[in-house]
């Protein structure tokens, strides 16, 4: 009987030409790119599962992903492989030979994002599509504060993208803080899942609270979409880590 061999992937890449992670019709996705060069390589169909959906022009540091095959190809030597059948804006950083039942959606136990701004009213052409630019000063020791508010297991139903079909919205936030280098702030948030557009919509309702415009308990308590911040755009958000 053939063996069958789960490789996981961790790849890093530059969202900004892609419709995202999943296959879509009209667009260049990542998975799609990333299954040709797999193909490539292994010179076999393969099914490619990622660890959830990323959104057009979202980056990623750390996605992860795994298909089966019979072939062996050393998990040493396949990110030299693969990348060099990956364009320059995507990278297979490491490669990992897993158990049969390792899936890298169902078998991941939470998700790290980082979201950067560029907090300055003059731009920055080396952060351009890197990084939301956001001109308003952003005081980082008082978005913490506001930023620990969501810590815990709540519902964040006001944090999901309006029209989503999810009924459960009970999440567990394990840390989310901000910090500052310079005129980068980085927002970065860490939980068991995430709801559509969640960190991008809590991004937008700590600053807009930072401007006194909301009341981030309030927000919560309300459940609803409408009495958050606005979702902050795709190009500051990253997908950072997988948690297994």
């Amino acid at each position: 009987m053939a063996v069958v061999r789960v490789y996981a992937l961790t790849l890093a890449y530059n969202g900004k030409n892609y419709c995202g992670w999943q296959v879509q019709k009209n667009g260049v996705s990542v998975q799609k790119t990333v299954q040709n060069a797999i193909e490539k390589v292994f010179g076999e169909s393969i099914d490619l599962c990622g660890c959830s959906r990323t959104d057009s022009g979202v980056h990623a540091n750390g996605y992860v992903c795994h298909f089966k095959t019979e072939k062996f190809i050393d998990p040493q030597r396949l990110p030299l492989a693969l990348n060099t059948e990956l364009p320059r804006d995507i990278c297979v950083k490491q490669a990992d030979l897993m158990d049969e039942e390792f899936h890298a959606r169902y078998s991941a136990k939470g998700k790290e994002y980082v979201y950067l701004v560029w907090n300055s009213r003059i731009r920055n052409p080396f952060m351009e599509g890197l990084a939301w630019q956001y001109p308003f000063e952003i005081n980082v020791e008082e978005a913490n504060l506001l930023a620990k508010k969501f810590v815990g297991k709540k519902d964040f139903c006001s944090f999901m993208s309006a029209g989503s079909k999810i009924t459960d919205t009970v999440r567990e936030v394990f840390d989310f803080k901000v910090e500052r280098d310079g005129e980068t702030v980085k927002f970065t948030v860490s939980a068991d899942g995430f709801l559509y557009n969640m960190v991008r919509i809590m991004v937008g309702t700590v600053l807009k609270a930072l401007n006194g415009n909301l009341c981030v308990d309030n927000v919560i308590d309300a459940k609803s979409r409408s009495a958050a911040g606005p979702t902050a755009p795709p190009e500051g958000l990253y997908l950072n880590r997988v948690f297994y």
